[in-house]
This record gives C-alpha cells, structure tokens and sequence, in this order.
C-alpha cells in the first residue's frame, strides 16, 4: 500500500489531498464535514472498510470555518467544488480506475448533492451520504432528482432529521437510508454512550459494506 500526500495550486489557493493506494481500479474519494476530519471514527473506519474491499482512498483535504454557512448553498457549493475539481481530475487523469465511490460528511455531502450528482460523467457512481444536510431545500431536491446509487446515513437526533424531508428520499428506489435511534449529527448516542455508539458505528459500516457490494 502507497500513501501519496500531494498538493495542487488552483488559482493561488493551495488545495492537499491523500491518495491511498492499493492498486485497485476502484477508488472511493472523501469529502469531510467543516470540524468532522479524517482521522475521526466515521472517516477512519469508512476509510479501512474501502481499503478492506480494494478500493484505492483519496482524502481531499479543505478547511472552512463555520462563517461558509451564511452565504448560499449555491456559493458553498461553488468554493468547494472550484477546490475539489483540480484533485479529481488530476487522480482521474493519472490513474486507470474503472469505478468511483464518493463518501461524504455533513458539509461534504454539498459537492457530492450539488455539484458531482449532476454531472454525466459520474452518473454510474455510488454515493454515500452521511448526515446530508436536508435542511437545505436545494440538498433535498438534488437527491429527490438524482438518479444515482445513493445511500444515506442520518441520526434520529440529528437536527437535519426532518421527517417529511426523510419520507420523501425514503420513496426513491435507487435511496436507500439507514435511520439511526437516538443518533446525533456526529452519530453518536445520545445520551452519550460508548459502547452503544460503538455498536452502531460497526452496524453503519456494515450497511455501508453492503450498499458497495449491491449491483
């Protein structure tokens, strides 16, 4: 296994990713939320699961402070999609993979919903959303148009857990939705409790094992 770190000047901006290889055809890339990164348990156990079942892992790495929320969905997506695009297409171009996975957290989930959803050239790629924010009407009707092999995981307790919204995804076909009990936007139980989260992390994952295995 090659862990590659690189980064891509993008008109004057310095953008970093982690390109773990396995020699694989497959590749899953990652979207972290604002404070939620990579070495946290979602992102760490989504990454060994993918490594597990040879796919290749690239790790996009950007920061944004909380103060991103106050302007539009539609310029959130644009900043982030402007920093993500010089790295998809340098790996693109720069390795033969045959599949592509993309796995994104909370803030994330916008450029996979808003921006990679809606180009051709991703239109047989799986998507894995976790705790998309479904508060925003544009991340809702992205996913109620797409036609993708998405799953998505969100907690009970999660304050983007809006009923009407998740019963409205709940009917697509190509959706499928693991709603967890008592969860929070981190997708830890609450009221907290190791063991308990621990569990559900192990059951997320193996849902997660699953969806890439179907088709």
């Amino acid at each position: 296994m090659k862990v590659n770190q690189r980064k891509i000047n993008n008109n004057e901006k310095e953008v970093s990713y982690t390109h773990i290889e396995n020699g694989s055809r497959a590749v899953c890339f990652m979207f972290s939320g604002a404070g939620y990164t990579y070495e946290k348990p979602l992102f760490y156990y989504s990454t060994m699961l993918m490594l597990q079942n040879q796919f290749d892992v690239v790790h996009i790495h950007y920061s944004y402070d909380q103060d991103i929320f106050k302007h539009p969905l539609v310029d959130i997506t644009k900043v982030i999609v402007n920093d993500m695009n010089p790295v998809l297409t340098e790996i693109l171009q720069n390795n033969e993979y045959q599949e592509t996975v993309f796995l994104g957290k909370s803030l994330g989930t916008i450029p996979i919903i808003n921006g990679i959803m809606k180009s051709e050239r991703f239109m047989n790629s799986k998507m894995i959303l976790l705790t998309p924010l479904l508060k925003f009407d544009s991340i809702v009707e992205g996913l109620l148009s797409s036609n993708h092999s998405v799953h998505i995981v969100i907690g009970e307790k999660d304050h983007h857990y809006i009923p009407g919204k998740i019963q409205m995804i709940e009917n697509k076909t190509n959706i499928s939705m693991d709603q967890v009990p008592n969860a929070n936007h981190s997708l830890d139980i609450e009221p907290l409790h190791a063991s308990r989260s621990i569990t559900m992390l192990e059951d997320v994952m193996k849902r997660i094992e699953e969806f890439l295995k179907i088709g």
